[in-house]
């Protein structure tokens, strides 16, 4: 555990828990020997479950000001809070992890870096939980819907922390704020949650800093019953990056997702497949990272099944649109890259100048 979803064709993970061929067959032959007890001291010690942190005890951690009331039944619309980091200098983080304090109520959560001088929710109150419907100009409700910013990190059901090879990190810069981007869903009872965010610092200058981007497509409409309804998205890369890690994102009626590269005669170097679970949204960590020039062309493609053979699907009798809530759907291809450490999200998509002949 956790269950892996990685097709084993397709590429090599760092973090894949899967049990090799001889494990397997050791448990094969131990099943068909009707599972005979070994000796009680050959028992490996018992397993000591981590209480607090899953990451070594962070630097630092910034915690939402006022907790955010969940009601029992609804729908819920995204719940923002901005938290300063009151950090007087620029910090490097290498390991970080969200803990909302009620996990059951979480849908997914984002953690946005705000850094000084930032006209993202320039209007919006800081320290107090708040939404697109309470904003009253229209800067701030598109704000609340849409965003450029530079992501910390992401949660989701299932998901682990960030940890980052040594010599690359994520930058928070000094005096920036840490913006919280809650999707919570209604429990069947009143609750509260309060999430925060732990960062472990690096040590050492860092030589790359990492970035999260997402190929994204949010103008699909999913036919009633459709039981194997594609969906894609393609970008190039404007610089050079090391590709390191993904993070597909779909809801219920996800099947499959993958990336590939595209390569300029179309043909397709496929980098990750994943048979879909909404209740296990992993990371799949490159095993080794992988070098990825200016104006290569990558491709995330993502599956649904609107079918009533689908367990999980809320109701197959309706089309389905991009939507914030659980029976919406999303389909973004989160990867995680890294670059110069001068680049910031923003300078890297400036797309270098032709020069003239």
């Amino acid at each position: 555990m956790p269950p892996w979803f990685a097709d084993p064709s397709v590429g090599s993970f760092a973090n894949d828990p899967s049990l090799t061929l001889h494990e397997l067959m050791t448990l094969l032959t131990w099943d068909m020997a009707k599972a005979p007890a070994g000796d009680p001291k050959d028992a490996p010690p018992l397993r000591v479950w981590t209480h607090g942190w899953n990451i070594p005890r962070p630097d630092a951690t910034v915690k939402m000001t006022k907790p955010v009331a969940i009601p029992a039944e609804g729908d819920i619309e995204y719940t923002y809070e901005i938290v300063h980091t009151n950090f007087t200098e620029a910090k490097w983080v290498q390991t970080s992890e969200i803990r909302p304090s009620s996990r059951e109520s979480v849908h997914h959560a984002v953690v946005y870096v705000r850094p000084p001088g930032s006209k993202w929710l320039d209007h919006a109150p800081v320290g107090v939980p708040f939404t697109a419907a309470a904003m009253t100009d229209d800067k701030s409700k598109r704000d609340a819907l849409w965003t450029d910013a530079d992501i910390l990190l992401v949660y989701a059901p299932g998901s682990s922390p960030d940890r980052w090879p040594d010599g690359m990190g994520k930058l928070v810069p000094a005096g920036s704020d840490l913006v919280f981007q809650m999707h919570y869903m209604a429990p069947g009872h009143a609750t509260s949650d309060q999430a925060e965010i732990g960062l472990v610092f690096a040590k050492q200058p860092l030589k790359q800093r990492v970035l999260t981007l997402q190929l994204t497509n949010d103008h699909f409409v999913i036919p009633p019953g459709a039981d194997d309804f594609r969906v894609e998205a393609r970008g190039t890369l404007p610089n050079d990056a090391t590709l390191l890690s993904f993070f597909p994102h779909m809801h219920l009626r996800g099947k499959r997702f993958e990336y590939n590269i595209v390569a300029k005669d179309g043909a397709i170097e496929p980098l990750l497949r994943v048979n879909w679970d909404f209740h296990w949204q992993l990371s799949y960590q490159l095993a080794k990272p992988m070098h990825l020039a200016a104006g290569i062309e990558l491709q995330a493609v993502a599956w649904f099944d609107n079918s009533s053979a689908n367990p999980h699907n809320p109701d197959p009798s309706v089309a389905v649109r991009w939507g914030d809530q659980t029976y919406d759907e999303m389909m973004v291809g989160f990867f995680d890259v890294a670059v110069r450490p001068d680049l910031d999200k923003w300078n890297y998509f400036k797309r270098p100048t032709k020069r003239q002949p």
